[in-house]
């Protein structure tokens, strides 16, 4: 282990300790419960960073700060805030469309959950995923200053099929539709804190299919 470990398993502590400390989490809770969208900003800002650093880690043995972490550290925090509203529009929406007969088994938790969890990773999931490819290909083209970056230079650029392979055809169906079942059982105050928790789980996922592709160019 490197000295990046343990800090980074400190600051992960850290964060483990405030929700397990009564006062800390209490205090954090009330907050997030009052600003729902600064709450979501700052879950997502340090935890999917962390993510990040994370993946950067295990494709290059280091933790290795890259050009503009601060820019992309804020795109996180501005996808934790659009995830704190569409936690909400989704489960909403599916227990009217529930309600309505348009789903089924209307007043069972775990459908409500799964359905909410489905739409949104087969909807608004993808479109997030682009949002986020395209914003770090932004940041990361203003920083080396290559050139001109425009939006279709920025489209050229994306790696389309690992975004449609891996983003959208595997984790979410096979990740993030299941996790976001079990995030949307919980109850609603703790669901974009684990799912900011999540966001690092799919740091290692991302890292490792950047170093199945590398095996296989290589």
């Amino acid at each position: 282990m490197k000295k990046g470990d343990y800090i980074w398993g400190a600051a992960l502590l850290s964060w483990v300790l405030v929700l397990v400390v009564p006062q800390t989490r209490e205090a954090f809770m009330s907050f997030t419960g009052a600003h729902p969208y600064i709450g979501g900003f700052i879950k997502f800002i340090i935890l999917a960073t962390m993510g990040d650093l994370l993946g950067i880690r295990l494709i290059k043995g280091d933790y290795v700060i890259p050009g503009g972490i601060i820019l992309k550290a804020l795109v996180w925090g501005v996808i934790g805030m659009m995830s704190t509203l569409m936690f909400t529009l989704y489960m909403g929406g599916a227990n009217a469309a529930q309600n309505a007969g348009l789903l089924p088994f209307v007043g069972i938790g775990i459908a409500q959950a799964f359905f909410g969890s489905a739409v949104m990773n087969l909807t608004f999931g993808p479109m997030m995923m682009f949002f986020h490819r395209i914003m770090d290909l932004w940041i990361d083209s203003s920083y080396e200053k290559k050139g001109k970056v425009s939006l279709s230079v920025l489209v050229d650029k994306i790696d389309w099929h690992s975004l449609v392979e891996f983003s959208w055809a595997k984790t979410c169906l096979f990740f993030w539709i299941p996790a976001h079942t079990i995030v949307f059982m919980l109850p609603p105050q703790y669901r974009v804190l684990v799912s900011a928790f999540l966001s690092i789980a799919l740091g290692l996922l991302l890292a490792f299919a950047k170093k199945g592709k590398a095996v296989k160019s290589s």
